[in-house]
């Protein structure tokens, strides 16, 4: 019986779909929190990363390793790189960058035909009140400046989603053999330049703390609209970014 394993980095990406499967099993694995649920007529096991290449990398091997899914669906929360996709559109990766310095390099691990079979089931319901469209995700350890980084992608270079995971996760999933699927959901489309970084907020490790939350808006409380803003879209990314999960759970 088939298997389909999924990753996401963070609770917000991944309570609105569990809200929607609505019973599920909660355990751990190593350092990490699993999900498993059926799926239709097999079994799911979905694993929290937590933030960054690091963990998602870590999180993707223990995935593996406690599920042997057939394939993988990573799935998160991103920002539009280029103008063109708003606040909600799901992107179907079918090519993966990974940014370091300045640089841009081509990165293996996707599943081109998983990628055309989700697109054409996903473009079947004209009704769907948000684009779903095929793209390219750039990973960082770091957010990005989305304007001095447009302007160093390659040139047409179809609809960049930057994120923090897909790179990783894709490194383990070649290296095991397994297929692997990526959605993202825009939660800030490309005119939001984002003020902070994530360190701002996170430990060494990548894990947010609420008192460095604090710090940081005590210092610049001009970021607390911006939070706000961003609370706002990622809530309704996040709610089509499960509404599209759901449907490749139950068709692919």
């Amino acid at each position: 019986m088939a298997t389909i394993g999924l990753i996401a980095a963070m609770p917000e990406e991944i309570k609105p779909l569990l809200a929607r499967i609505e019973t599920y099993s909660r355990e751990t694995a190593g350092s990490f929190t699993m999900y498993r649920f059926r799926a239709g007529s097999r079994d799911a096991c979905l694993v929290e990363s937590g933030l960054g290449p690091e963990k998602a990398a870590r999180a993707t091997a223990t995935l593996i390793a406690a599920a042997a899914p057939d394939l993988v669906i990573n799935f998160g929360l991103g920002g539009a790189a280029t103008p063109g996709l708003r606040v909600g559109d799901v992107v179907i990766a079918q090519r993966i960058l990974f940014a370091r310095e300045r640089l841009f390099s081509e990165q293996q691990g996707l599943s081109p035909q998983l990628a055309v079979t989700a697109l054409d089931l996903l473009q079947r319901n004209p009704a769907t009140p948000f684009l779903i469209c095929r793209g390219t995700c750039v990973t960082s350890g770091a957010i990005l400046a989305k304007r001095e980084t447009a302007r160093l992608l390659p040139a047409g270079l179809v609809n960049p989603v930057l994120e923090m995971e897909t790179a990783a996760v894709a490194k383990i999933a070649a290296r095991e053999g397994v297929p692997l699927l990526a959605v993202r959901a825009i939660s800030d489309d490309a005119s939001e330049e984002l003020e902070f970084n994530i360190t701002d907020f996170t430990d060494k490790n990548m894990n947010i703390k609420v008192h460095r939350v604090f710090w940081s808006l005590t210092r610049r409380p001009w970021l607390v609209p911006q939070l706000m803003r961003l609370a706002r879209n990622s809530k309704r990314a996040g709610g089509n970014l499960a509404r599209v999960v759901e449907s490749l759970l139950a068709e692919l």
